[in-house]
């Protein structure tokens, strides 16, 4: 959860670069919120060109990073520290700009009491999904799959696989081989875009991703899987235990695991999870 934070319910990529303790966020995401714009990356274009015509000291200190793009790729953005960030949007009249600023100080203030205590980053996410109306029962199997999910990246880090385009990759393998579709269909068929599509996922839905990837981990565990040709044989096998699984309790019940159903606001949502 630390690559999303909500301002207002509305979400912002962001970044934690360990090295310098500081966290990096999409320009283009912080533009969409303060401006309500349609069109935030022709708004950022146009504002990066006056900064540099002005010879802005804070056009030097934009970076690209790769962030989640909408299509689920990683994609590379531009993004700015918090002091950045505070430059940027002192250029954007807003009525959000002072509560964004106040938000601001107090992402970095709870990134520090996370780095003390990590236990507090695992309640935030829970606050975050309470507010967004998720059930005890659903944030529970929400933060299980996640931890599950984590270990299962830490082998990979451990083992020879690049996070970034390579995760991506191993995680569509895991989640095609179970469901049928690759990350991105799944996405259509919940009718999301740039949401995160495991914040929409039936309870069904999220137990047979933790299992795909737990047994996608103890597989690749087993067979000793080095590098990515290796993980993507063991993520393939994990992948097919949750699928035999996942006809099976079909054949038994009649209905389908892959669910249209997401938690999207009603003017935005074909259909809702109840």
């Amino acid at each position: 959860m630390s690559s999303i934070k909500l301002f207002e319910s509305k979400k912002v990529r962001s970044a934690w670069n360990g090295q310098e303790e500081k966290w990096y966020f999409s320009i283009i995401d912080v533009i969409e919120i303060l401006t309500d714009s349609t069109i935030p990356r022709r708004y950022w274009s146009d504002l990066k060109k006056k900064l540099q015509a002005e010879g802005s000291e804070v056009y030097e200190k934009i970076v690209q990073l790769k962030m989640e793009a909408p299509d689920g790729k990683m994609r590379e953005t531009d993004a700015a520290d918090t002091s950045a960030l505070l430059r940027i949007i002192q250029s954007i009249p807003s009525p959000k700009a002072e509560p964004f600023k106040l938000w601001l100080a107090k992402v970095g203030y709870e990134r520090m009491q996370e780095i003390a205590d990590p236990a507090q980053g695992l309640e935030r996410a829970r606050e975050n999904w309470q507010k967004l109306g998720r059930s005890e029962k659903w944030i529970q199997q929400r933060m299980t799959g996640q931890e599950i999910r984590n270990k299962l990246t830490d082998y990979w880090k451990e083992h020879g696989v690049q996070q970034g385009d390579e995760f991506a990759l191993l995680t569509n393998v895991i989640h095609q081989e179970w469901t049928g579709f690759t990350v991105q269909k799944h996405k259509q068929v919940k009718g999301l875009k740039t949401q995160n599509l495991r914040d929409h996922m039936t309870d069904a839905e999220l137990i047979f991703t933790a299992l795909a990837e737990l047994s996608t981990k103890q597989i690749a565990e087993s067979d000793r899987a080095e590098g990515l040709p290796q993980n993507v044989v063991a993520g393939k096998k994990g992948g097919k235990i949750a699928k035999d699984a996942r006809l099976a309790l079909e054949a038994k019940t009649g209905k389908k695991v892959i669910s249209a159903e997401n938690f999207l606001p009603p003017g935005n949502k074909k259909k809702r999870i109840q």
